[in-house]
């Protein structure tokens, strides 16, 4: 057995029922074989086992009352995964699904993102089993706060700066802040994600949507091809999957369907997204409401079948391994051309390796939805200095960021025999930056 089987073996003896980050850990280990066996010292120095093992994991209850009196307990989470090229960076998420596996494999596949920016970022997750769907502004307020009472212990400007993810929007950073304002006495920038008038920076909201679709035409513009005229399926309807629609739309694509936890709107004459603004981000509605609006729209229950709709363009912006097997052949079989993840790890193994069998351009996560953490490290930028740069300074910062990526997994890629291939490419390319800092810091 070589060097990386036996680091991906022990990682899942010593990590037991955790299947979503051995998922992450055996893509990653898998690709990056071919640096390892050209780099021997590495094997020497230990540093795979310690690159799949977090630096720090913190673990805490949190304690709250709901509107009702009664006091609820969730779970909270922090794993500090990696900071070998900068503090540790990465969302917290609040979602009823939230576990360690899933914060662990989110922090692993965090590493190589944030070093594919090309930012002085190091890896790190977070989160809760806590839902925000259908809880008041009180009892999240109530929620956030109590999280980070427990969390402010472990994070600062310069240690560990957390953003938004599933669950934590606008509202929630501002609860977060606030909470971490008032216990340390100071105002830093401690959190990304935050609002215009603490702090925060322009095209944060947009960035992860618009990230992902700059990096696809690039890959489109690669093999001679663009979003214009191409129709384009998007799952979620959060700040990713609405942003990723504005800009495809803005390039000439036509995007004919979205979805939320409960199902999917198919709209053949192309989604209305100031409806489905209206709808998720001023009433916080659910999607079925886009069907009632617009007559050329129609509502199914349940999110798969949203994946046997013809495409040229899938771009999936939901949750985790929410394209399968069967999904990925339902997309090939109607003739898709490209599929980006926008969302973390949204394709289980099986799917990528049909997409790629398939000549499918597939970009993966740690590529395709780096944007977020781009502009937040943006963000960490204009804090440091006491900036604020206008929307358009971002934007046109965030979209270099974007089209260098794409050209770098594609050397990557290219580098190592296997051309088209950008989730090795990704992976290669983010691995070697992580690798070259831990060996120059010694072990540690």
């Amino acid at each position: 057995m070589n060097y990386v089987q036996t680091v991906l073996e022990n990682l899942k003896k010593q990590n037991p029922n955790e299947p979503e980050f051995h998922q992450a850990a055996t893509e990653i280990l898998s690709t990056i074989a071919p640096v390892v066996e050209k780099h021997p010292e590495y094997e020497a120095a230990g540093l795979l086992e310690r690159f799949v093992e977090p630096e720090r994991v913190i673990m805490f209850r949190v304690p709250w009352v709901d509107d009702s009196g009664r006091v609820r307990v969730n779970k909270g989470y922090r794993v500090q995964f990696n900071s070998a090229i900068g503090p540790y960076k990465g969302g917290l998420r609040f979602h009823p699904s939230v576990n360690l596996s899933i914060i662990k494999f989110l922090g692993l596949e965090q590493i190589l993102k944030n070093s594919l920016t090309g930012l002085p970022i190091g890896g790190g997750k977070g989160g809760a089993d806590f839902d925000p769907k259908g809880k008041s502004d009180r009892e999240v307020m109530a929620f956030c706060q109590s999280f980070m009472t427990e969390l402010y212990r472990h994070i600062g400007a310069d240690t560990d700066v957390p953003a938004g993810d599933v669950g934590v929007g606008g509202r929630e950073i501002g609860y977060l802040f606030g909470q971490y304002k008032r216990i340390r006495d100071e105002h830093v920038g401690v959190l990304t994600g935050r609002g215009i008038s603490y702090g925060g920076s322009l095209a944060r909201k947009e960035a992860t949507g618009y990230g992902l679709v700059y990096i696809t035409e690039e890959a489109l513009n690669a093999c001679g091809d663009s979003f214009k005229g191409k129709t384009v399926i998007i799952s979620g309807s959060g700040n990713v999957a609405i942003y990723a629609c504005e800009k495809a739309q803005s390039l000439g694509a036509k995007v004919v369907a979205m979805y939320d936890s409960d199902g999917y709107v198919y709209d053949p004459e192309g989604i209305r997204l100031d409806i489905i603004k209206e709808i998720k981000e001023v009433k916080r509605g659910r999607i079925k409401e886009y069907a009632a609006k617009v007559k050329s729209a129609k509502y199914s229950d349940g999110c798969k079948g949203i994946w046997t709709i013809p495409c040229d363009i899938a771009l999936p912006c939901a949750i985790q391994n929410e394209i399968d097997a069967e999904s990925a052949n339902a997309l090939v079989k109607n003739g898709v051309k490209c599929v980006a993840e926008g969302a973390n790890m949204p394709s289980t193994l099986e799917a990528i390796d049909i997409f790629q069998k398939s000549g499918v351009i597939f970009l993966p996560a740690k590529a395709a939805n780096a944007g977020g953490v781009a502009t937040s490290a943006l963000e960490m930028a204009q804090s440091s200095g006491r900036l604020f740069w206008t929307f358009e300074e971002v934007d046109k910062k965030l979209k270099s960021i974007m089209i260098n990526i794409y050209h770098n997994i594609d050397s990557a890629a290219n580098e190592y025999g296997c051309k088209g291939n950008y989730v090795l490419g990704a992976n290669i390319a983010g691995f070697l930056k992580v690798a070259e800092a831990m060996m120059a810091h010694g072990v540690v």
